[in-house]
């Protein structure tokens, strides 16, 4: 029996990305590499007798309502969603025990959504972190191997403005996650 009701097949978009290195110059458009490699002169101090470096990959920028967690990110299907940006502080990922992890980026834009020639997915080494500019838009980082530790500095307020779902995305005073499928019509994957 016909019920005059139409099924159409609904299709999925998919864009695909290949995954890059992320070196100090690849990620400049979406944030910091934090590595020593690649990050230039070190400044040393008297008071250690030189047995100390330090090197300044970029300037961390927050307040006072930042707070350091870890996650332990397991392996997942390599498709992105989601994507968020921040407009408070610079998001960092520092990977524990050598574990590296892909990032898929976008640079910052002017709309609730990013521009999609500018998403990229970048693979980190275990020794690298990332440290992302105000604004750039991302996915919560992707486990390479089991179990991948990683060390997450940012705003409780994001913490926050995570539990404030609407219609399947979040939106706070430092936090926008937007549903690709919904905004863009596509899911980016690697």
């Amino acid at each position: 029996m016909w019920s005059g009701c139409v099924h159409h097949p609904v299709t999925m978009a998919f864009r695909d990305l290949t995954v890059e290195v992320a070196t100090a110059l690849s990620i400049l458009p979406y944030g910091n590499l934090l590595a020593v490699e690649g990050a230039g002169a070190a400044r040393t101090s008297s008071f250690y007798r030189d047995a100390v470096e330090l090197w300044s990959p970029g300037q961390f920028q927050s307040d006072g309502d930042t707070c350091l967690s870890l996650a332990r990110v397991h392996p997942r299907p390599r498709e992105v969603i989601w994507m968020e940006r921040h407009f408070k502080h610079t998001q960092t990922f520092l990977p524990l025990g050598g574990a590296p992890f892909i990032a898929v980026l976008g640079t910052a834009t002017a709309g609730n959504a990013p521009d999609v020639e500018h998403v990229r997915a970048f693979r980190f080494a275990g020794n690298a972190g990332l440290m992302m500019h105000i604004g750039t838009w991302h996915e919560f980082p992707f486990a390479v191997e089991a179990a991948t530790d990683i060390i997450v500095i940012l705003r409780n307020e994001t913490n926050r403005d995570l539990e404030l779902r609407e219609n399947d995305e979040a939106l706070g005073g430092d936090l926008e996650k937007r549903n690709m499928r919904a905004r863009l019509g596509l899911t980016f994957r690697f």
